[in-house]
């Protein structure tokens, strides 16, 4: 049974920065890309970022690229997301997921197959 736990998220001013982390169990971590996903109150989820199964490939959404970084570390079972420049808009619970083997549908939750908890990131102005 695959298993997703993030942590990291917290109460940061505007401009601060968090580092999600997510563990992964229950399945051969790197055969799967691995995506990040946020959803704010009243809002549908949506797409942050995405990595593949050997992490040299990446690709954000245009509303985080130049200050989010995704990566991975295979021999950990770990997906991290570095946050940087932190905007009150990007208040929201933070979910990674588990892609689809061989989907190219990363940029929305149907390309994915399991989600952690979330963990619940505030920016403050």
């Amino acid at each position: 049974q695959v298993q997703l736990v993030e942590s990291g998220g917290g109460l940061v001013q505007a401009g601060g920065s968090l580092r999600l982390s997510c563990a992964a169990s229950g399945l051969t971590f790197s055969l799967y890309g691995m995506g990040w996903f946020r959803q704010a109150p009243g809002k549908e989820r949506e797409f942050v970022a995405t990595i593949n199964r050997s992490g040299g490939s990446t690709s954000y959404a245009d509303s985080v690229k130049g200050r989010f970084t995704i990566s991975r570390e295979n021999a950990k079972n770990t997906v991290c997301l570095q946050m940087n420049s932190l905007k009150p808009e990007d208040t929201a619970v933070y979910y990674c997921a588990v892609a689809l083997l061989g989907s190219s549908n990363l940029y929305t939750p149907a390309g994915y197959r399991s989600w952690g908890q979330g963990t619940q990131v505030t920016v403050s102005s």
